[in-house]
């Protein structure tokens, strides 16, 4: 964890459940397939057999990035796949050592490869990545006007209730109605 309290295996857990539910089929969210799937394993294991996992993951964020800006992309403010430049890098050096370890990761893959949920909310339940007591604040999350976004009630502080918030807020999407969460930086 850092001095700012983000635990980075959660947050790639957050980022990878998301990422999986927003795919094509299921959450119809971001333009990819399976990726994050059995098929994707298939696709990616021979090109990268001991990280193939990661390679899967990093395409998938990518796209999910592209499409969460592409829909909404508010000035001064972080989402799930873009936060704040330093914690970005301090997430790329967690990145390497888990790649180091990629092992280690294989039985989360593999339950993710799994996944046939379209709640955004009941896949982070599944993996145990929220309490009872988080879902008090998905209640308090509410789509913009238009749709298009889920802004957070209080500025981004870098702390992982502010991660945590950012990922459930795409519980307040539906199957092919992609809102994106989004908190203001504390500075803007």
């Amino acid at each position: 964890m850092t001095k700012g309290g983000i635990d980075f295996d959660r947050l790639l857990k957050l980022r990878l459940v998301v990422a999986r539910v927003g795919e094509m089929d299921l959450a119809k969210w971001w333009n990819t397939r399976g990726q994050l799937g059995r098929l994707g394993a298939a696709a990616i294991r021979r090109g990268f057999p001991r990280t193939h996992y990661f390679a899967q993951a990093r395409s998938v964020f990518a796209v999910a990035a592209f499409r969460c800006r592409e829909v909404f992309d508010p000035p001064q403010s972080v989402t799930l796949w873009h936060l704040t430049e330093t914690l970005e890098e301090e997430f790329e050096t967690h990145w390497e050592r888990c790649l180091d370890q990629a092992g280690a990761w294989k039985p989360f893959f593999l339950e993710l490869e799994a996944l046939k949920e379209t709640e955004v909310k009941t896949a982070l339940q599944s993996f145990n990545l929220i309490t009872d007591d988080d879902l008090e604040l998905l209640s308090r999350l509410r789509r913009s006007a238009e749709g298009r976004a889920v802004p957070l009630p209080t500025p981004f502080t870098s702390t992982d209730q502010d991660i945590l918030s950012l990922a459930l807020g795409f519980a307040r999407g539906e199957p092919g109605a992609l809102a994106v969460p989004y908190a203001r930086l504390e500075n803007a």
